[in-house]
């Protein structure tokens, strides 16, 4: 009888043992989650929004590899020969001169020359002829893409000239040219060189379309974070703990106040607080807002912005404001060592904690 007395308190203390175990991971299993943070990432075209998960893998994830900055040399290529034709087919436009007969042979070059023979027009052109063109850094196309150093010594002969600084700075809300094309002409020489590997900076500027659902994973300090630049799949919607909201004020004139409307008041984001990104701060604000009488004041001009947004939360979500270079690393260091504080209340709150 004393032996199955002391079995059964053998089995007991097993079972007891095993019990704890699982409590002990389930608790574990509740605490890690409570430190996961999902952020979706929203915002227009060159807003900003690849540049800040691009910044989050150079501060959080050891930065680019020189096999993967690599890959962003024919995408830094396309970049620069676009621009250069965009600016050209705009000086053809207006009817513009150039200083001298020499140069107008150059742009004649620049404008013919084509990365891949057999693409046709500037990207402007081929995009209302096939639509968008989306980048594959695998594609043998793109893998072998090279650039020819004579265009490159055109370029940087060209912009010298005094028409295209007319161009760029009076006309350039009148046909598109992509942010980070001025950077690009500074560093032609550079980028013509045969054995050329973009740096960080060149990554940080470099644009191409994206498609889908970008998801990028690191840590800040005990927060484990999950950043999603997506498309607006619903499925991610329903469980995001913050929205980083970017919004370029270089194209206040461009981006329609409706969407933004519909994300801020939106039925998926009530329980969710807004981080709302003013990024690339430039042009004069009452060219289009004639109200507005701040001059070029970056702090009044930020502060108009965001009052006009905070005219259309009628959800009263929580929405705090950081003006961002999301180019800057150092900049957007700071900012989300600032944030860092804000996205762990947002999960405590989403955990029931708070």
């Amino acid at each position: 009888m004393g032996a199955c007395m002391s079995s059964g308190n053998d089995s007991d203390a097993r079972a007891k043992a095993h019990s704890d175990a699982l409590q002990r991971q389930l608790d574990e299993d509740n605490k890690k989650l409570k430190r996961e943070c999902k952020i979706l990432l929203l915002g227009s075209g060159e807003s900003g929004k690849s540049t800040i998960v691009k910044q989050m893998k150079i501060l959080h994830k050891g930065g680019f590899s020189p096999e993967e900055r690599l890959q962003y040399r024919p995408i830094v290529y396309r970049n620069l020969i676009d621009s250069a034709q965009e600016v050209i087919a705009e000086i053809k436009k207006l009817g513009y001169e150039y200083e001298s007969p020499q140069n107008l042979l150059l742009a004649e070059k620049i404008y013919a020359y084509n990365l891949d023979p057999r693409q046709k027009g500037t990207s402007s052109e081929r995009a209302v002829l096939y639509g968008p063109e989306p980048y594959d850094p695998s594609s043998t196309v793109n893998r072998g893409l090279t650039f020819n150093h004579e265009i490159a010594e055109a370029i940087d002969v060209l912009w010298k000239d005094p028409v295209i600084t007319r161009v760029m700075d009076e006309h350039s809300d009148e046909f598109y040219l992509m942010d980070s094309a001025n950077y690009f002409f500074k560093e032609v020489m550079r980028i013509g060189e045969p054995d050329y590997l973009p740096n960080q900076d060149d990554v940080l500027r470099a644009r191409q379309k994206t498609y889908g659902i970008i998801e990028t994973r690191f840590m800040m300090g005990q927060l484990s974070i999950h950043m999603f630049d997506v498309g607006g799949q619903r499925s991610e919607r329903k469980k995001v703990t913050s929205i980083i909201f970017c919004t370029s004020l270089s194209e206040y004139d461009q981006t329609l106040l409706e969407r933004r409307s519909s994300i801020i008041n939106s039925r998926w984001f009530l329980r969710t607080s807004l981080i709302l990104f003013l990024n690339k701060i430039d042009v004069p604000l009452e060219r289009h807002f004639h109200e507005y009488t701040g001059g070029r004041d970056v702090n009044k001009a930020a502060k108009y912005i965001l009052w006009k947004f905070m005219q259309l939360n009628r959800a009263k979500l929580s929405v705090y404001p950081h003006l961002t270079e999301a180019t800057d690393t150092n900049n957007i260091k700071l900012v989300f060592a600032a944030l860092k504080e804000t996205i762990l209340q947002n999960a405590l709150k989403d955990s029931g904690i708070l």
